[in-house]
C-alpha cells in the first residue's frame, strides 16, 4: 500500500527546503515530519532527502515528488468535480507545478505565460533555469513535468511543440566598437575583444563566431550569469555579448548598442516539451505559453 502521508511530507521537504517548513505546511510538528520521511526511506532502502540547507531531493526522491505532483493535480481535478469528496475542515493544499525554461525566455517571453496561467488555474509554478540546450535533462531525470528546449527530438515519454524562433544579435556600445573593432570584426579583433557569457553552458557566442567567421576560436570573457544584466554590461561597454532580439531592438535602433556584423543574427527554435502522462492537465499551461511565445518568438520553427 503506497504510503501518501509520508510522501507528501517528502515533496514538501523538498519544496520547501526545510523540515519546520513542511511540518507548518501539513500542520504537524517537524518531528512528525521527520519520522515521515525516515519511515519511508527504511522501508524503501534507499535516502529521498539530502539533509542540509536547504534540504533537496534526491534522484529517487525527485521521482517521488513528480509523482506527488501529478497525483496533487488528479486530486485538484477530481475535488472540482466531486467537491463532497474532500474531507470536512481539511486544508487545499495547492499543487506546485516544476518546469523549467532558459533564462533568456524568462527575461522575456515566459512569464507572460505564467501569468495568463495563473489568472485562470489554482497551481503554483516553480521555475528552473538552465541554458535551451540542458532543459532537457531536467526532463530526463524527472525534475521538471515541461521545458522550454532548443531540442526538437522529444523526451521518452514527452510530447513537443514548436514555439518558434529566438533571435539574438552580437551585441556591443558604440565607444567598445570603437575600441576593439576600429577596421572591423576580424579574427584577431575578436580574439582580444573581452566577451560576456553566462556560465559554462552557454555557447551562444561559440556559435555565432562559428557562423560569422567560419571557424572556431577563443577569446576574453567576462562571466555574468544575468540575462538583464548582460544588456546592461553590453550597454556600459564592458564587452560583447549574445542579446536578445526581443530586449536590444530599441538599444539597435536608438544607436546605444551596435551589431559586430550587421545582418549575422543568430537563431534559436524552442520547443515545448512536457510529459505525455501529465499533458492533458497541463493543457492550460501549455496554451499560455504557446500563445506568449508565438506573439514575442519569430515565426514557426
Amino acid at each position: 500500500m503506497i504510503d501518501y502521508p509520508s510522501m507528501r511530507a517528502v515533496a514538501l521537504v523538498a519544496q520547501t527546503g526545510s523540515f519546520e517548513k513542511a511540518a507548518a505546511a501539513l500542520f504537524v510538528t517537524p518531528s512528525a515530519v521527520s519520522q515521515r520521511v525516515k519511515q519511508l526511506e527504511e522501508r524503501l532502502g534507499v535516502v529521498l532527502i539530502v539533509r542540509g540547507t536547504p534540504c533537496t531531493a534526491t534522484e529517487k526522491g525527485e521521482w517521488l515528488c513528480r509523482h506527488m505532483e501529478q497525483v496533487g493535480m488528479l486530486e485538484t481535478e477530481l475535488f472540482r468535480q466531486l467537491p463532497t469528496l474532500a474531507e470536512e475542515g481539511a486544508t487545499h493544499t495547492r499543487v506546485t507545478l516544476n518546469v523549467a525554461t532558459n533564462a533568456d525566455s524568462l527575461g522575456t517571453w515566459f512569464l507572460d505565460a505564467v501569468s495568463a496561467f495563473s489568472r485562470t488555474s489554482d497551481f503554483l509554478v516553480n521555475i528552473a533555469v538552465d541554458d535551451q540546450d540542458h532543459t532537457v535533462e531536467w526532463l530526463q531525470r524527472g525534475k521538471v513535468l515541461a521545458a522550454v528546449t532548443a531540442h526538437a527530438k522529444p523526451v521518452q515519454g514527452c510530447r513537443v511543440t514548436p514555439l518558434g524562433i529566438l533571435r539574438f544579435h552580437a551585441t556591443a556600445s558604440p565607444d567598445f566598437m570603437r575600441r576593439f573593432f576600429p577596421d572591423g570584426v576580424t579574427a584577431t579583433s575578436l580574439a582580444a575583444a573581452p566577451g560576456i557569457t553566462f556560465n559554462q553552458k552557454d555557447r551562444l557566442q561559440n556559435r555565432w563566431i562559428k557562423s560569422a567567421l567560419g571557424r572556431d576560436m577563443s577569446y576574453p570573457t567576462h562571466w555574468l550569469p544575468s540575462t538583464d544584466g548582460f544588456v546592461k554590461a553590453s550597454l556600459s561597454g564592458i564587452g560583447w555579448g549574445m542579446n536578445p532580439n526581443l530586449l536590444v531592438k530599441d538599444h539597435l535602433e536608438a544607436g546605444r548598442l551596435l551589431e559586430l556584423i550587421p545582418g549575422i543574427p543568430l537563431d534559436i527554435p524552442l520547443y515545448w516539451q512536457v510529459n505525455r502522462m501529465a499533458a492533458d492537465r497541463l493543457s492550460g499551461l501549455t496554451a499560455s505559453v504557446v500563445s506568449a511565445a508565438r506573439a514575442a518568438l519569430l515565426g514557426e520553427v
